[in-house]
């Protein structure tokens, strides 16, 4: 019985270890696991808000040319309404997988261009072209502000809309140059 006295403390310490083993070696699977789907949703949202942003930004090219008619109107139509298809199939992806103020961002951005695409299809609209396009740019704007906030994604502001406005502004307002022949 003394041996066992004896050695009792040797066989706590052993046991406590395996324990504390455990449970340390079950925390860091859990952790690493949670990482691991993180990164794999993380993943699958930048992949989503990709491809709408690409499908949106389709809509809005072609809605956008058929608008200046520089092109055939039927054929425009056609490629419009096949942009519109893949646009709402990239918008059930984002909203399954993006977080609230993203989805919101999107669905703003994405009433900004069906605005642009029914003037596009000749239906009317309370609003002109340049106050609808800079609607739109704005809006893309705050998506890609939600959508890097999300997943994210550092590096500053990647706001387009007052730089195209400006451009804009600059290319209506500029006097044209007349050139004599000296």
């Amino acid at each position: 019985m003394g041996s066992l006295v004896t050695q009792l403390p040797a066989l706590l310490g052993v046991l406590v270890g395996t324990i504390g083993t455990i449970v340390a070696t079950s925390l860091a699977d859990r952790s690493r696991w949670r990482r691991r789907q993180t990164v794999r949703w993380d993943e699958r949202r930048l992949d989503a808000y990709a491809e709408f942003a690409r499908a949106l930004k389709e809509v809005h090219t072609i809605a956008s040319r058929m608008i200046g008619g520089y092109l055939d109107r039927e054929q425009e139509h056609a490629a419009l309404t096949e942009a519109s298809f893949r646009h709402t199939i990239a918008w059930e992806n984002v909203l399954l997988l993006g977080d609230g103020p993203t989805v919101t961002a999107a669905r703003s951005w994405r009433d900004a261009v069906w605005a642009i695409e029914r003037l596009a299809r000749g239906m009317p609209s309370e609003h002109e072209l340049p106050d609808l396009l800079h609607r739109a740019n704005e809006a893309r704007d705050n998506f890609y502000h939600a959508a890097r906030s999300g997943l994210g994604v550092g590096g500053g502001s990647v706001a387009q809309a007052s730089l195209l406005e400006s451009r804009l502004y600059q290319k209506t307002t500029a006097p044209t140059s007349t050139s004599t022949n000296a």
